[in-house]
């Protein structure tokens, strides 16, 4: 009998690419806010979500250096459960509600990629990087102080698609007005069968329930960012007109369920 959370199903379920949630993470971020034109990222939002019009165009550009584990211990096998990734979180509403929609992502490892399209979130494999503190000082292990300087990068295909660096400032106590909105994804898996690719086998606008948050570490400071027009991507279409705050900081959380807001496929 064929066993499984995910494909591929085998014997044991052992060599599903994803075990069964909850999921639960645990790693570093850098983020850095920025403002890209209003009328271009509005063009990344599928029907029934609409661009915050207070925030004129505010996104996130968060870059992730994490590790993962369900309930076996996954976190013992690093080569497969450590990822790293990067995801753009606009400022929009749904129903007159403030949500974060993620209209690119990317991770670097299939394990990571099939929970990111389970979840809704539009992930594609590229290269992510950021620098590293540790607990032992260096002249190579940037500390979190004041005037320390971190830097972040994404690429694809030998194409670099997003650069961030931040100089922290100052330690903070929370992400208002940065990253304190609800996720909202869409999940969507297509048809193969002739005369129906227009007509998926799963379109469903869900919000991710993330429980047992935690923020640890949290610095604020300035931040810069460019994303490169690369053949292939229109991440750049999102590029930043201007850039605010940039962010370090390291987090916890699970992930065990979701709900449907709406099913597209209606």
């Amino acid at each position: 009998m064929l066993k499984g959370f995910a494909v591929p199903l085998s014997p044991l379920a052992t060599a599903a690419l994803t075990p069964p949630p909850p999921w639960h993470f645990a790693g570093d971020a850098l983020a850095v806010e920025f403002w890209g034109d209003p009328e271009l990222s509005a063009d990344t939002l599928p029907r029934g979500v609409e661009l915050d019009g207070k925030g004129n165009g505010h996104a996130v550009a968060l870059f992730l250096d994490y590790q993962f584990t369900a309930q076996n211990d996954e976190h013992l096998d690093p080569a497969r459960y450590q990822s790293r990734g990067f995801a753009v979180l606009l400022d929009a509403i749904w129903r007159g509600s403030s949500i974060a929609w993620c209209p690119y992502a990317y991770v670097d490892n299939d394990a990571a990629l099939l929970r990111g399209w389970i979840c809704g979130y539009p992930e594609k494999i590229g290269s992510v990087h950021q620098t590293r503190t540790f607990a032992a000082l260096s002249a190579a292990s940037a500390p979190l102080a004041s005037d320390s300087r971190f830097a972040a990068y994404l690429s694809a295909h030998g194409r670099v698609l997003a650069q961030a660096r931040v100089t922290l400032r100052h330690k903070a106590g929370d992400l208002v007005g940065l990253l304190d909105r609800p996720t909202m994804t869409r999940r969507y898996f297509p048809r193969l069968s002739a005369g129906m690719h227009d007509k998926p086998a799963v379109d469903e606008l869900v919000h991710l329930s993330s429980d047992k948050l935690v923020l640890a570490n949290l610095w604020v400071g300035d931040g810069e960012l460019a994303f490169p027009e690369a053949c292939g991507e229109e991440l750049d279409t999102l590029c930043p007109i201007k850039v605010g705050r940039g962010v370090r900081f390291s987090f916890s959380y699970s992930v065990s369920d979701y709900e449907i807001l709406a099913d597209l496929t209606a």
